[in-house]
């Protein structure tokens, strides 16, 4: 029997019991772009659409072990990392990732939900910012947690991309500051960093999609930073694998699903 070997990809994030968000999210994302999807889970939530009921953390130690079995094993092309509420538990990847070599890290800072709540503590966030970032491809913030990280209000596509170039020379790593939460506009700017010290230099992407009219939008930041892992670890470049993620996701929300009572998933397996 002829035998064939995929890239993997793992999502290091928090699990959500209705599917549409977290862990369930990126493993489709994964599947649907015929990737082996692997995980550390960091936290359980019992969640719907409708909001989230209770959150159980995992331990330091636990969450380190999931990294080791998947490293020994099957390593990893790509990593996302969504879900981490602690400083422990940022440490503990930080440290598991930098022993293993990984490669092509995609973190989704998730510090600040779409209705506006903060889900991170500030010391948790400070050490997301320290330890993480610099290991990290290309982070991928909303524009909340852009303003948060930057310190800079963001009303404006030219606010937009100063609040990007800002946070890349700052980080060092590329940053996607995504356009969701604009209100005329859905358009994504990656901003890279280029050189060091008096040198430093940052360039700009726009990455322009047409916006989606759906309430469904549950998981849609996930979703977007699972797919980049995805393009990266099938050997796109940042600025190819970041295009293939938004035309995937702008698929899956035009698929129109419609689950639940409240803003509902997306459709993940859109492109079947």
């Amino acid at each position: 029997m002829e035998t064939r070997v995929i890239p993997a990809v793992l999502s290091i994030a928090g699990s959500d019991s209705s599917g549409g968000a977290g862990i369930q999210a990126d493993i489709k994302t994964i599947a649907a772009h015929h990737l082996f999807a692997e995980t550390a889970i960091t936290a359980l939530t019992a969640q719907n659409t409708l909001g989230v009921r209770d959150v159980l953390e995992a331990t330091p130690r636990i969450v380190a072990e999931q990294i080791d079995a998947v490293f020994e094993d099957i390593p990893p092309a790509a990593v996302k990392i969504g879900m981490v509420s602690s400083t422990e538990i940022v440490e503990t990847i930080a440290e598991r990732l930098t022993r293993w070599g990984a490669r092509n890290i995609v973190v989704d800072p998730v510090m600040v939900s779409t209705a506006g709540s903060r889900l991170i503590d500030e010391d948790a966030a400070s050490a997301l910012a320290e330890l993480l970032f610099p290991l990290a491809t290309v982070i991928t913030p909303n524009v909340p947690e852009a303003e948060e990280l930057s310190g800079l209000e963001i009303t404006t596509a030219h606010e937009q991309e100063r609040a990007a170039r800002e946070l890349a020379a700052r980080i060092g790593c590329a940053v996607l500051v995504k356009g969701g939460h604009m209100t005329d506009e859905s358009n994504d700017l990656l901003a890279e960093r280029t050189g060091e010290g008096d040198a430093i230099k940052t360039s700009v992407t726009w990455f322009r999609h047409p916006r989606i009219e759906t309430a469904n939008t549950h998981g849609t930041g996930c979703t977007l930073s699972s797919a980049i892992a995805c393009g990266l670890a099938q050997g796109l470049g940042l600025i190819a694998a970041v295009n293939q993620a938004k035309s995937y996701v702008t698929g899956a929300l035009a698929a129109g699903l419609d689950l639940g009572r409240g803003p509902g998933p997306l459709d993940h397996m859109w492109q079947r």
